[in-house]
């Protein structure tokens, strides 16, 4: 029966076995495991890799052959005239061969284990039963038998089957784009990457890293299939070096034997000779140990290299793509107090952020509450000297949030912040006041600012369900999303250093062009759909494709392949091209870039596409 028969993990992994749809007790079978998790030794096992595999992988290119040749040719070919085989030059060449590749698997390795210590911190961590113990544990350990518990804010750190408890309630928008939560019942599964928003259950989880769900999407960065800048020129040199020394053989073989007819030991010993005289035997051991030096030195500044051929690509780089939400922001809201517009003659500025304020949730807040809370001085002035009675939260039919209070005097006040139309109507202001502020909201949003309207009433019914009076309205708030001003020193400087900078947003183009202004690196921005010829202005409607992308400060609206592409355009024009980004949309483009750069809060694709990675939020200019 199939529930007897051993079935090995590469079976698994290769989906030969359906454990998203069989029954639970059948899973426990197949992946040979119980409800009582795994043992510690039993874990380690699955998750063993050769590194003998990995070593050998050093003695694999074209310098390296030519010093396998002459090894072979010493052994085997060196004998005759009554003399043994040349083994002083076979174990010499030897030495050298294992020489050179355990220094740059050493440094490969001590570059591994300084970016493996370096994204320790940052790693996901989950509660996982081991010994019949439960611990928590970094996610990368996971392997497919483990038993997990899974809790309300939790990321799910694998593919799971869910154990016998109360239903979930998860977010899989980042998987599926599906807005609203879903519920997942016991025996169903649940994906990697999906966030646990209600509830608490165990589960055993099924697939780790490429072989879940979200894996197998981030998996697809694989079949782009590019040879960095660094691997063209000793692929180069290498070449050079075989075919000078494959044409001197010839050569001196021609000479040998048939003109000067030396005998057959003599002549061997010169090739010998000819061979390792030809071969830059130091050239990979030099360049592994500068590449680890500048490896460590990148690391003390924050960024990790996983790649060392990376950093040479880095020193060649003249063009440079960034993602904007994440990188050249911070993806986070914020309200520049010198855009708010005051309408009300007895409110300034700073009483329009309280009222604000108070119109905010000041816990479980959404992104508009964090940021209106976060400009008092103290979030506890948000609810200070009042008495709470009553919050109306969002809901898309008000397009606002609300609350009713009681000051220290005994007197109701209501507060609301929410879309400019509904705190307009709220306030009944007389029509040459509304086409004023339309006119202000308009103007703003051509610079991709939104706005958000704030009011105050006074109910004197003095009950909760009171419509209240006449609203005042306080003022009209203008967010933009949060940007690092080192970003703008960073980008200053890259620019002064002669690399290209161009913001390749998925945005709106006027959101993007006032990031581009604030930024320093010009608004000469275009939509996606001029990549495809469509919507050109006159300026560019002659341009091809190739020039406007050389042109171009930037373009928005974009979609993962038009990152790609765009990447692809630059490389084809002979630029050493960068990308930076964090999301998995931006993991094709980090993987075809000749440096990939991925920022701090990057998803698992995004880190796994680049060469080097970044722990701390977006581009930093160090000195």
């Amino acid at each position: 029966m199939a529930e007897n028969r051993s079935i090995s993990l590469e079976e698994i992994k290769k989906e030969n076995v359906d454990l998203e749809h069989i029954p639970l007790e059948e899973v426990f079978t197949t992946l040979q495991c119980s409800r009582e998790g795994l043992t510690n030794s039993e874990a380690e096992k699955r998750l063993q890799e050769s590194k003998f595999l990995k070593f050998l992988g050093f003695m694999w290119n074209p310098l390296s052959w030519v010093m396998e040749i002459a090894a072979i040719m010493a052994i085997a070919l060196a004998n005759g005239q009554g003399k043994p085989p040349d083994w002083q030059d076979f174990v010499g060449i030897l030495a050298l061969l294992i020489i050179n590749s355990t220094i740059s698997f050493v440094e490969e390795n001590n570059a591994g284990n300084a970016a493996a210590a370096l994204m320790a911190g940052l790693a996901p961590k989950t509660k996982v039963l081991r010994d019949r113990k439960w611990s928590e544990q970094e996610a990368a350990i996971l392997v497919p038998g483990d038993i997990i518990s899974i809790k309300l804010g939790d990321i799910i750190p694998a593919d799971a089957r869910l154990l016998e408890g109360d239903a979930l309630k998860i977010d899989q928008s980042a998987l599926t784009g599906e807005s609203l939560p879903v519920t997942k019942n016991p025996g169903t599964e649940v994906f990697s990457g999906s966030t646990c928003k209600q509830g608490e259950i165990e589960a055993v989880v099924i697939a780790t890293g490429i072989n879940t769900f979200f894996g197998k999407a981030a998996h697809l960065v694989d079949s782009t299939q590019n040879v960095g800048h660094f691997q063209k020129v000793l692929t180069a040199i290498g070449n050079f070096c075989i075919c000078s020394i494959a044409l001197g053989i010839i050569i001196e073989i021609v000479v040998m034997y048939p003109i000067q007819r030396r005998k057959y030991r003599n002549g061997i010993d010169n090739l010998l000779v000819l061979l390792i005289g030809g071969i830059p035997i130091a050239m990979p051991t030099v360049l592994s140990v500068t590449m680890a030096i500048g490896s460590h030195r990148l690391s003390q500044q924050g960024a990790i290299t996983k790649r060392m051929t990376a950093i040479e690509e880095m020193a060649g780089m003249d063009v440079l793509c960034s993602d904007k939400t994440g990188t050249l922001t911070l993806n986070k809201l914020t309200v520049d107090k010198t855009l708010i517009e005051v309408f009300a003659k007895d409110f300034d500025k700073d009483a329009v952020i309280l009222v604000g304020a108070r119109a905010s949730r000041v816990e479980n807040q959404d992104a508009i509450d964090a940021c209106i809370v976060g400009m008092l001085a103290d979030p506890q002035e948000a609810r200070a000297g009042i008495q709470e009675v009553h919050f109306l939260p969002f809901n898309p039919v008000e397009k606002r949030t609300a609350i009713t209070y009681i000051d220290s005097n005994g007197n109701w006040h209501r507060a609301s912040k929410g879309a400019p139309e509904q705190i307009i109507e709220l306030c009944g202001l007389r029509e040459d006041v509304k086409r004023k502020v339309h006119s202000m909201i308009d103007k703003f949003a051509e610079r991709g600012l939104r706005s958000l309207g704030v009011a105050q009433q006074a109910v004197p019914e003095k009950t909760k369900e009171s419509p209240g009076g006449r609203g005042c309205l306080s003022a009209s708030c203008h967010f933009l999303i949060l940007q690092d001003m080192t970003v703008g020193r960073a980008i200053k400087r890259a620019l002064n250093l002669g690399v290209n900078v161009k913001m390749i947003t998925g945005d709106q183009l006027a959101i993007a062009k006032e990031t581009g202004r604030r930024l320093g690196m010009g608004t000469n921005m275009y939509p996606s759909s001029s990549l495809l010829g469509q919507h050109k202005d006159e300026t560019i409607a002659n341009l091809p494709v190739e020039e406007l992308i050389e042109k171009a400060d930037g373009f928005a609206g974009v979609f993962p392949e038009h990152k790609y592409e765009i990447v692809k355009k630059l490389q084809e024009q002979k630029h050493i091209c960068g990308m930076t980004g964090d999301g998995v949309n931006d993991a094709p483009a980090l993987k075809k870039a000749d440096i990939g750069i991925a920022v701090a809060d990057a998803t698992d694709a995004a880190r796994g596409a680049s060469g080097h990675r970044l722990n701390r939020t977006g581009i930093k200019c160090d000195h």
